[in-house]
């Protein structure tokens, strides 16, 4: 898997808790997703997506690397920034679509 595919999979990760009206995809809510639920869904895609980083760096160079604190602030980051465009889509793109109907 390339840097590019991985960073796609961590986009499609970031971007689920804000685009579906369903918790972790597949469970149904009755009422709208709270703001909770969306950050707990973040917090969960976060360490799937580094367990499947972690898991093609153990493949691909044969160990995974200790890391400090360092690394999983800059990824965490890098993550939240990767879902800013859900968010964006979410609380201002579907409000402004919803007004002009």
């Amino acid at each position: 898997m390339s840097v590019a595919a991985l960073l796609l999979l961590w986009f499609v990760l970031a971007s689920l808790p804000w685009v579906n009206e369903r918790a972790f995809v597949v469970i149904k809510v009755n009422t709208p997703k709270s703001a909770w639920i969306r950050l707990g869904e973040v917090v969960v895609y976060y360490f799937v997506a580094l367990m499947v980083a972690a898991g093609f760096e153990q493949r691909f160079s044969g160990n995974i690397y200790q890391q400090d604190w360092e690394f999983f602030v800059t990824t965490l980051c890098l993550f939240l920034v990767l879902a800013v465009p859900a968010v964006v889509y979410r609380h201002q793109w579907l409000p402004e679509q919803q007004k002009q109907r």
